[in-house]
Parts: C-alpha cells; structure tokens; sequence
C-alpha cells in the first residue's frame, strides 16, 4: 500500500492528518508547515498560526482517541508532540528561520570564537576588559556594562528589524542566496544575543 494511502480504508488520502474518504487519523508528518497547514514561508501570522494550534489542539486530543483503535491512539499522541512542537519553533521568528534553513540545506553549526564580526570587535574587546576589572573588583565599571547592554539591545533589534525584511523578501522571491543572507543575519544576532547573556550574567550574579 502506498503510504499516501489511508491506513485504514485503503483510498488514496493526501491529507497529512485525517483521511478524506473515511476521517480516520493517519500517522503525522513531522514537516511542521505541512503539519499545520500552512506554507512554508519565513513570514507567518502568529494569529492565524496560533487559530491553527487550537484547532489542530481539539481535533488531535489523545482523550479524543481513548476508545479508538491503537494505531489511532499512537497518531494522537505523536500529532500533539509533533504540534506542540512546531507551535514552540514557528511561532518564534527566529527558531522560524532556523527550522526553514535547516530544512533548505544550511548549516547552522556554532559561530566558533574566533569569528566575531568586524564591526563589533572593538565592543567586544571593550567588553572583556570591563569584564575582567568587574571580576577583579572593581565595581565603578558597572555603568559601562550597563551602557554596553543598551548598546546590545539596540543592535539585536536592528537585526530584528533587517530580519524581518529579508523574510519579506525570501517570501516574494524563494531566492536561496536570500537564505544565504538570513543565515548570515542569524548569525551576527546570535554573536550579540551572547554577548546580552554574558552581561547579564554579571549582573545577577
């Protein structure tokens, strides 16, 4: 049997949660667009997203499948990680944007260290000496730290608000060297989210 066929009646279904012929629940997709119903974009209406969730939520309940047949059972509970799941990443532009490169190809392995961008090395070096005067005792530098975190801030918005731009972008076009750019993009905001982390800490600490 095809496996675009119902496991149950044996049509031919394309739906990837209940058949069309006979509505039996089928084993879930774990592409999370498809599984939501949604097309595979960078830019998502997290209303309609979030309309999706609840109603993928009520359909799917495993309490829905306590008397159905096991196979029915073991989709229900595979479709409401599968959702929770996707729910947590595609409603976050960023985890977004990753899962969509990940899916395309990209790698998304760890920025190393030494690979700081140009134009924040002299922050970053500025950093680590206060940094390291802080943990050395000296307390006076904490106004720099402070203004260094609003500096952070002020740069992962940036970054936010150029994401936000390429997705656009990417959505119109579906060019790859686009993604190449979002890749790109990803990681300068997480080389700064690192550095927002790191101050942070400082201050909690």
């Amino acid at each position: 049997m095809s496996l675009d066929n119902c496991w149950k009646c044996g049509q031919a279904s394309k739906e990837s949660l209940f058949c069309s012929y006979c509505s039996t629940l089928q084993a879930p997709v774990p592409d999370y667009f498809k599984f939501m119903g949604l097309e595979r974009t960078l830019s998502l209406d997290p209303d309609e997203l979030q309309k999706h969730f609840y109603d993928l939520s009520r359909q799917i309940h495993p309490d829905r499948f306590l008397r159905r047949t096991p196979n029915e059972q073991r989709y229900s509970l595979e479709a409401t990680a599968i959702l929770n799941d996707a729910y947590r990443t595609l409603k976050d532009p960023v985890l977004r944007a990753e899962y969509v490169l990940k899916e395309e190809g990209f790698d998304l392995g760890e920025r190393k260290s030494k690979d700081v961008p140009p134009e924040l090395l002299d922050e970053v070096f500025d950093l680590n000496m206060t940094l390291e005067e802080l943990r050395g005792g000296d307390s006076s530098v904490r106004a720099q730290l402070e203004a260094a975190l609003r500096k952070f801030h002020s740069l992962r918005d940036e970054i936010d608000v150029e994401l936000e731009g390429l997705f656009m972008k990417y959505d119109r076009s579906g060019e790859r060297e686009v993604l190449a750019e979002v890749r790109n993009l990803l990681d300068r905001r997480r080389y700064v989210q690192n550095l927002v982390g790191e101050v942070e800490k400082e201050f909690i600490a």
